[in-house]
């Protein structure tokens, strides 16, 4: 067969081979290895300090277009020339790229400009730069960029001299742009403000960022927006009304989804709730001491075709709240995730109230209630028929009862996530592989799955992923 089939041939088989086959399949002969290399348009590295040559490595993968780089475990820090390095051997090896995600550390201007001029169609890149960075102007020469992120590490003091007024030729035609550890002094971000275009941006994301380079271009920037679909703010407590502020005073409605994590503003938050003119369709939260009742009755009157709501670790809102909330977007609600939820300990039957609300609910996160018990999961679950998706994981008092209630009344189940659910046993994951017939995926600990029951996902097509 190996004299037979060409090398086109291979390579499609190599294309529709599952990841646990293709990473043996080099293990077969040279020729099977050198096609197998060519034909990969994906690839993730994790890169020990002392790594061999990447440019010779790289120069056999000539199909690839989506290359991430990682520091391995063991290596707690890279210098930029370590980076720098890499990334030249990149832009040597790799002229095809369209997506690049370094993470190894900090790399500098020279490799970066070398980047552009050799990956011309890269559309994709993430990277980290060195602080102070004194201008992002070199991102003009990335012609073909949609995707931008940028993480900004050490400690060295802030670049004081704006660059609000540098204007580039090309303008940016990003659709998401992600920043990472902004700094208040960091005005070399007053770049991006000045040089993305209003009209193709749709995702924009803060993380443990303390400032946007200077407020006033960023307010301009952000009022200007025209198709913002997606907006995540992570550890961003410093500048969390600010952003909000200007998202509420955005007279477009283009905005569907919203993520705070870890750094809320109770007053913001409902001026944002009550002032703007979005029309949410995704709300996802984690904001322990930041979100109580007011703001789920806000939620439900201003926002009432919402179709997804994630909730994590928020301590401070009640039964009553959650429950009115419910009452308002039951027509629409198609998703929800309760995690780590206090209410859920504290006021035992609320989930079963709740759930006669939400019939149209196909995906549900319950994971990490460790004080959920097999009767009110049993009681509410009559009420998700249409279920496909369900999370449990770390809901250490269920047993394999509620195994059979889940499978009498969910039929449609397709995912269902069990990992640390220690009351449940081998009996009741046989139970449930035999009886959900839709099932394509289960998260489950291997010491659960007994011979029979894997040689039954084998047979159903079950992908099992501990």
């Amino acid at each position: 067969m190996d004299t037979i089939l060409s090398d086109e041939l291979f390579q499609e088989i190599f294309h529709r081979l599952p990841p646990p086959s293709s990473s043996a399949v080099s293990l077969v002969s040279r020729r099977w290895r050198h096609l197998l290399r060519s034909s990969l348009s994906t690839l993730t590295l994790r890169l020990p300090p002392n790594h061999p040559s990447l440019s010779s490595f790289l120069s056999h993968h000539t199909y690839l277009s989506s290359l991430s780089l990682y520091l391995s475990s063991h290596c707690l820090c890279s210098t930029t020339a370590f980076s720098d390095g890499l990334l030249i051997s990149v832009a040597g090896a790799c002229p095809n790229l369209t997506h690049l995600r370094i993470s190894t550390g900090p790399v500098s201007l020279f490799p970066l400009l070398s980047l552009s001029t050799s990956c011309p169609k890269l559309s994709s890149l993430s990277i980290i730069l060195s602080r102070p960075v004194v201008s992002l102007q070199f991102l003009s020469s990335f012609t073909c960029l949609k995707i931008l992120t940028i993480a900004l590490s050490g400690d060295g003091s802030p670049e004081t001299i704006s660059d609000q007024f540098t204007a580039s030729s090309n303008e940016l035609q990003l659709q998401s742009l992600c920043l990472s550890g902004i700094h208040a002094g960091d005005y070399a971000i007053n770049w991006l403000w000045n040089n993305c275009s209003y009209e193709t941006l749709s995702k924009l994301v803060f993380e443990d960022c303390e400032g946007v380079g200077d407020n006033h271009s960023f307010s301009c920037f952000i009022k200007r927006l025209k198709n913002l679909h997606e907006v995540e703010l992570k550890t961003c407590r410093s500048i969390i009304s600010l952003i909000l502020l200007n998202l509420s005073e955005n007279r477009y409605d283009s905005l569907s989804s919203l993520l705070i994590y870890d750094g809320g503003n109770k007053e913001s938050l409902l001026h944002f709730i009550r002032e703007s003119r979005c029309n949410l369709q995704k709300l996802d939260l984690r904001l322990p001491l930041d979100l109580d009742d007011s703001h789920l009755i806000e939620i439900g009157t201003k926002f009432n075709q919402l179709r997804v709501l994630r909730l994590q670790s928020c301590c401070m809102v009640t039964g009553e709240g959650l429950k009115t909330l419910g009452l308002a977007v039951g027509d629409s609600l198609e998703e929800l995730a309760l995690t780590n939820c206090d209410v859920i300990k504290g006021q035992t039957g609320f989930l079963i109230e709740l759930a006669q609300n939400l019939r149209k609910i196909k995906i549900l996160d319950l994971s990490y209630n460790h004080t959920l018990l097999d009767k009110e999961f049993a009681s509410m679950i009559g009420s998700f028929c249409d279920l496909r998706t369900l999370k449990l994981r770390g809901c250490s008092l269920l047993s394999d009862v509620s195994l059979i209630s889940l499978c009498k009344n969910c039929k449609h189940l397709e995912s269902v996530d069990l990992l640390y659910c220690h009351g449940i046993q081998v009996e009741g994951v046989e139970f449930m592989i035999l009886n959900s017939l839709k099932l394509r995926n289960l998260q489950v600990e291997d010491h659960k799955l007994s011979d029979a029951a894997r040689r039954w996902m084998t047979d159903k097509f079950i992908e099992v992923q501990p």
